[in-house]
């Protein structure tokens, strides 16, 4: 019997120790840190949110930083509260990212770019039915077609750093652009559609030294979050409280050090995190012990997901079934 005990155990021992060094071996990229001290950040949508707190971390690190935003004066605030918190003064371009054109002359202007953040982003809350076909299209050009706007523009130069160091490339997504969520149909589809990008461009650049990153926050604490709360349907609110809302500056902070460490999924918080393991799929990981829970947990996150999913569905029958009363 001790025998037999002590072959189990070393069976336990052995299947997970087999399965780390397998993944040690697999995940790709490698490990990297991209340091931000005496590089260039540039971060669009910078004058306020979470833009604004990067911009104030980054500069307090030590970086050289360009911020973007639509706004003239709005980034004349940013640039002034940066400087009052930092000490540093950074420069600052106005530009929609819908056009090409104004985001390359804004690049150019900037100069080569070692850490390029795309945190601009508009979100409007409405079931598909009640959306316009303006609305949709707008929604979609500013999140996705912006940052290929952003990117195009910044790649050339940041292929062309020579011996400067990696670069990243960081996507602010949402966690609605991990799982569906009910009256953000446009939105989630255009942050969905950020993790293709990524996902792809992270071979494309592989060579070239170059990071990508995707951040996953939830509901956040800024003037935009205070803007959409005042439209969006009230079962969409009662679905994303079950995730909770965070502060800008705390995001903020969850984000650089992902953009640090080159990690391809950045999470904030614990749904975050689950939703992560349980929509791993097919995307980059450079942590072969993350990866070992992405194997081992699957099929436990794709049953916390029903379980989500169903409380989700029930709270829309009810919400739905009193509304028809009413």
């Amino acid at each position: 019997m001790a025998l037999l005990f002590l072959l189990w155990i070393l069976l336990i021992v052995a299947i997970p120790c087999s399965l780390l060094l397998l993944l040690s071996f697999l995940v790709r990229p490698h490990p990297v840190k991209i340091p931000i001290k005496g590089r260039h950040v540039f971060i669009s949508g910078g004058s306020s949110g979470i833009g604004l707190s990067l911009a104030r971390l980054a500069a307090a690190e030590g970086a050289r930083v360009s911020i973007l935003a639509r706004s003239p004066d709005k980034l004349q605030e940013a640039r002034q509260s940066i400087r009052l918190a930092t000490g540093v003064d950074v420069a600052v371009f106005s530009a929609d990212v819908r056009d090409a054109e104004a985001v390359r002359r804004a690049l150019d202007e900037a100069g080569p770019v070692d850490v390029l953040i795309c945190n601009h982003g508009v979100f409007v809350a409405r079931e598909l039915d009640l959306h316009d076909v303006e609305g949709l299209k707008f929604i979609i050009d500013v999140n996705l077609t912006g940052t290929f706007n952003l990117i195009k523009a910044a790649l050339p130069g940041m292929k062309n750093r020579g011996q400067r160091g990696p670069g990243s490339i960081a996507l602010m997504s949402s966690q609605a652009g991990q799982v569906g969520i009910y009256g953000y149909t446009a939105y989630s589809a255009s942050k969905f559609g950020l993790r293709g990008l990524g996902e792809a461009l992270q071979q494309e650049v592989i060579v070239d030294d170059i990071h990508v990153s995707l951040i996953f926050p939830p509901d956040t604490e800024t003037p935009g979050l205070a803007e959409e709360i005042k439209t969006r349907a009230e079962i969409t609110s009662i679905i994303a409280a079950s995730s909770g809302t965070m502060k800008a500056d705390e995001v903020a902070m969850l984000t650089l050090n992902g953009i640090k460490s080159g990690t391809f999924f950045v999470t904030c918080n614990l749904d975050g995190i689950m939703l992560a393991l349980g929509t791993a799929g097919l995307s980059p990981q450079r942590s072969f012990l993350v990866a070992f829970f992405e194997v081992v947990g699957a099929g436990l996150m794709r049953l916390v997901a029903l379980y989500y999913q169903w409380s989700w569905y029930k709270t829309i029958e009810k919400w739905h079934s009193q509304k028809n009363r009413s």
